[in-house]
């Protein structure tokens, strides 16, 4: 499988937030395949890199006790420019939640909050440039924020992060925007309005490619997981939600057969 293209503007990685690391390295490591590599604590506070099939594609770090916040998966944009993003995404209505930093030898991040108040990773590129493998099994498969607040979000994107955007639907029941079009679309942007819970802000949720989605609900269950939403096709593969052993939601998508 070659290496996935990532352009500026692209989802290029995915980390977890985790108030047990080990209990999340097992999980993922029964479902997926997973193997790790664990960064020097002092340089990099223990941060764990998740490998399929030997190619780096997710990444796992502590969610320190206090923090107030639940177990989540983050999803980060590359840039060419951490500082300039961070400036184009307080113009275009965000908030900063993490300043540009950088990651010694790695690159550059940084975290926002979206207009609708999703949380957002910004990379920029060094010694660590993105996942190496997508939509295989255990790899991403696709990137989609659930927002409430859906065309000041499209803006923010197209702003702040320069998107070309494309409307795949517009109706009352189904508002779908696209980064990219067709084929070579990359991520979407859904109205959520109608359907998030009070209770539940706007947030990006991340697809894991599957070879078998039924085999792996039926694998997380066991694992400790909780099905959100079980397996059901749509045109764009077998899909269901999850949550793992600690709470983190997250999505998994088996490709359509192909005729």
């Amino acid at each position: 499988m070659p290496k996935p293209t990532i352009a500026p503007g692209d989802p290029c990685w995915v980390d977890l937030t985790s108030s047990d690391i080990e209990t999340s390295r097992a999980f993922y490591s029964s479902l997926f395949g997973w193997a790790y590599e664990t960064g020097d604590e002092e340089t990099y506070g223990g941060y764990v890199m998740a490998f399929a099939k030997g190619a780096p594609v997710a990444g796992m770090m502590q969610n320190e006790p206090g923090s107030g916040q639940p177990d989540a998966w983050t999803t980060y944009l590359r840039v060419d420019d951490i500082h300039a993003t961070q400036n184009a995404a307080v113009a275009a209505g965000g908030q900063i939640l993490m300043p540009a930093m950088e990651v010694p030898e790695q690159g550059h991040m940084a975290l926002f909050a979206d207009a609708g108040g999703a949380v957002i990773g910004a990379w920029q590129f060094g010694g660590h440039t993105g996942f190496q493998l997508a939509g295989e099994h255990g790899a991403p498969f696709w990137h989609e924020l659930h927002t409430r607040a859906y065309e000041p979000s499209v803006k923010f994107y197209q702003d702040a992060f320069g998107w070309n955007t494309s409307v795949m639907s517009d109706t009352e029941e189904f508002r779908y925007t696209t980064l990219g079009s067709g084929v070579e679309s990359r991520a979407g942007i859904m109205d959520a309005s109608s359907y998030l819970p009070e209770s539940v802000p706007s947030n990006w949720q991340i697809y894991f490619g599957v070879d078998d989605a039924d085999a792996a609900v039926a694998t997380a269950e066991s694992l400790g997981g909780t099905v959100i939403h079980a397996p059901e096709d749509t045109p764009f593969g077998r899909m269901a939600t999850l949550t793992d052993s600690t709470g983190a939601a997250f999505k998994i998508a088996q490709r359509p057969t192909q005729p």
